[in-house]
């Protein structure tokens, strides 16, 4: 396929040219800016929807690839090169489905440095494609890094008052982690001549003699960028901290880079220390699950309950994908989206709040419905989404998974899944208390009394995330048929590395 044709390269490569158009625009032409960055973002989902006609579900193998000679240095070779299957193709979609539905939030939000608040979320969403289709080690090493530069900048500039604290502990945190992934990367190199995930999948054995130190590298990378508990210190700082825009495109994109990691490339290079690694990473994710849900009870900022919330669902994540098994890494894959869409939803809805109240205390609302009753309405069919309510996306993944850990045979035993079916009751006991503090009961403070209902636009924000929501929840086949063959073919993988072992 001609590179030109390919509709890897667009897809990745188009915000950039969003990003140039903007450059040219003079920083008082807001609105001008807004619909360019926003026009920018349709576009590219809709590359990403051509990407989709072309993808066929049933060849497990990369498709619409591109593997082009980089840089040659000896011996060794850096191509650039793109591919994707069913293990990445669902996170790209989300990827460009929430990039404009975050631009048009903040089309009130954002009013200072409008220009270059834009031209940096186009720097992120290449980046963010970028990740997903790299299938090259030092490529996917420079989109993992350069996520941080755009994303340190949403935090630090457009943030609250302790946004310089929360940016920089970010930037540390994941800088920490890549370099352990960094090392390791060169190692794979050094040993295997390639830096090609494909031909590194081919060739486990050039570097089966320290897949342990390989291993353990790559988790620390990508457990800090889930995050796993007890790694997750860094979420609430930066949740609370960052503008509701960049809540959102963390909570719904940017954590998934560290579960996706896990999937494409521990169980895809390392299977065996996998195997033999998945019950403590199984215990981590149960202990995250209840530990996130805890927690998030006792906040008293909208904000900081709501990323607390993360830590557990993707604990839930964690631990489908090591049970190892097709129901298990189908619905964590699966639940990586509704995490981004039940979970970013839930960020614009406290973004939107905050714009009426500038304030984010549980304390300062109450009896919201009475007054912004359409917010309150769309507010609640996404609580319940969260929580996981047969009939919408949230239940469809979680079920799954808790269905894939009760039937691991790598895990062992009932018991992760008995123990982890705990959070789905904690999360509903937190998301009704955040409810009920904020819609239900009388309306406490004067402040509330004459608040606004959604706009059109809010609306407009919310609705492609509901009918998902919606979607996933009354018919999840569709989203199954694209991950199932390549799980599948992954999953056989594990289980020729299991008996191998034995």
């Amino acid at each position: 396929m001609n590179v030109l044709l390919n509709p890897l390269v667009w897809v990745t490569f188009f915000p950039l040219i969003g990003m140039v158009l903007i450059a040219f625009l003079h920083q008082e032409q807001k609105n001008a800016i807004r619909i360019t960055a926003l026009v920018t973002s349709i576009i590219t989902f809709g590359l990403s929807i051509w990407m989709l006609t072309g993808f066929q579900p049933e060849n497990t193998d990369i498709q619409m690839g591109i593997n082009l000679a980089w840089i040659q240095a000896g011996d060794l070779k850096i191509n650039f090169q793109l591919g994707v299957d069913g293990l990445n193709i669902l996170m790209v979609l989300l990827t460009t489905f929430l990039t404009p539905i975050v631009i048009l939030s903040s089309w009130n939000g954002i009013d200072e440095r409008v220009k270059t608040f834009m031209m940096v979320f186009m720097l992120l969403e290449t980046a963010l494609i970028g990740v997903f289709l790299s299938l090259d080690l030092v490529l996917f090493f420079l989109f993992w890094e350069l996520t941080l530069i755009p994303m340190y900048f949403l935090i630090g500039i457009w943030g609250s008052e302790n946004r310089i604290y929360a940016a920089v502990k970010f930037f540390l945190y994941t800088m920490a982690g890549s370099i352990f992934m960094l090392v390791a990367i060169f190692v794979i190199g050094l040993r295997a001549g390639t830096f090609s995930y494909v031909d590194l999948a081919a060739n486990r054995q050039l570097f089966a003699d320290v897949q342990l130190w390989l291993f353990l590298a790559f988790t620390i990378a990508f457990a800090i960028k889930v995050p796993m508990w007890p790694l997750h210190t860094w979420l609430p700082d930066a949740h609370v901290q960052a503008p509701a825009p960049a809540s959102v495109i963390l909570a719904g994109v940017l954590l998934k880079m560290g579960t996706y990691g896990f999937l494409r490339f521990n169980l895809g290079l390392f299977p065996e220390m996998s195997i033999k690694a998945a019950p403590i990473i199984a215990v981590l994710a149960v202990i995250g699950i209840l530990y996130g849900a805890a927690v998030s009870y006792a906040q008293k900022d909208l904000k900081k309950l709501v990323a607390y919330s993360s830590v557990s669902h993707l604990g839930f994540v964690m631990l489908g994908i090591f049970s190892l098994n097709a129901q298990g890494i189908s619905g964590a894959i699966l639940q990586m989206v509704n995490h981004g869409l039940s979970t970013g939803a839930l960020f614009l809805i406290v973004g939107m709040l905050y714009e009426r109240r500038h304030t984010r205390a549980l304390e300062s609302f109450g009896g919201l419905w009475k007054v912004v009753p359409v917010l309150g309405s769309l507010a609640l069919v996404v609580t319940l989404s969260s929580m996981g309510l047969p009939g919408l996306n949230g239940f469809v993944g979680e079920f799954t998974i808790l269905l894939g850990a009760f039937n691991s045979d790598v895990l062992g035993s009932p018991w992760y899944a008995g123990v982890a079916t705990l959070g789905v009751i904690l999360s509903a006991v937190y998301l009704f208390h955040m409810f009920e503090k904020v819609f239900l009961g009388p309306v406490r403070h004067e402040e509330n009394q004459h608040l606004k209902d959604v706009t059109w636009r809010e609306i407009l924000v919310l609705a492609p995330i509901l009918i998902l929501i919606f979607w996933i929840g009354l018919y999840p086949k569709p989203f199954f048929d694209l991950v199932n063959p390549a799980v599948e073919n992954l999953v056989s993988m594990l289980q020729s590395t299991a008996l191998a072992i034995k």
